[in-house]
């Protein structure tokens, strides 16, 4: 991010070469069309290359959170923009081929990761993963989960962010276990 900064274009074509696919993936998902999922990830690189110099690590961020994050509201913006009506859901079955990967250690890390999301979000409640479904799987804004769960806004906020919080400590655990069992990060 420090070259970024420095308006490095290697630094850009790097980090557009690791993480375009799950950028474009999630864009696909919120749209649910690849041309504009598309032109939502360009949009986002853009938004990265000008504004590098905002990144804070020290907030408690990733750049590929704060990259995701920057997709997915903007996904969002376009989904309001183009129409008031709610999208079909995407399967990610349907989204197979988009994130194939040629690097078969890329394919098989993604699948490890996705099957440990999808365990982690598993063992949330019910009702903090269904407000975590519609947020960033259907591209729900809060308000719009509130009225279509009935709920008060408060509640939903309260449920998303303690099922974010679950969600993380979740994946934190398992990753920690992870690292204890293969000995990754052990110093000899």
């Amino acid at each position: 991010m420090a070259q970024l900064a420095q308006r490095d274009p290697h630094a850009l074509r790097m980090l557009y070469e690791r993480y375009s696919r799950i950028a474009f993936a999630l864009a696909y998902r919120v749209t649910s069309e690849a041309t504009t999922a598309e032109e939502i990830v360009q949009d986002a690189f853009e938004t990265v290359w000008n504004k590098a110099t905002t990144f804070d690590p020290g907030r408690g961020g990733n750049v590929r959170g704060w990259l995701l994050t920057i997709v997915h509201r903007k996904a969002i913006d376009n989904r309001r923009r183009v129409s008031g009506k709610t999208p079909r859901p995407v399967p990610i079955d349907a989204m197979l081929h988009i994130l194939a990967l040629p690097d078969a250690w890329a394919e098989v890390s993604a699948d490890l990761l996705a099957v440990r999301v999808r365990t982690a979000l598993g063992n949330l409640p019910p009702d903090q993963h269904r407000i975590i479904d519609l947020a960033f799987f259907e591209g729900c804004s809060q308000s719009e989960i509130a009225a279509r769960e009935s709920l008060p806004l408060g509640t939903v906020k309260s449920r998303m962010r303690l099922g974010m919080r679950k969600l993380a400590e979740l994946l934190r655990d398992e990753r920690d276990t992870t690292a204890l069992a293969t000995g990754e990060g052990v110093l000899s």
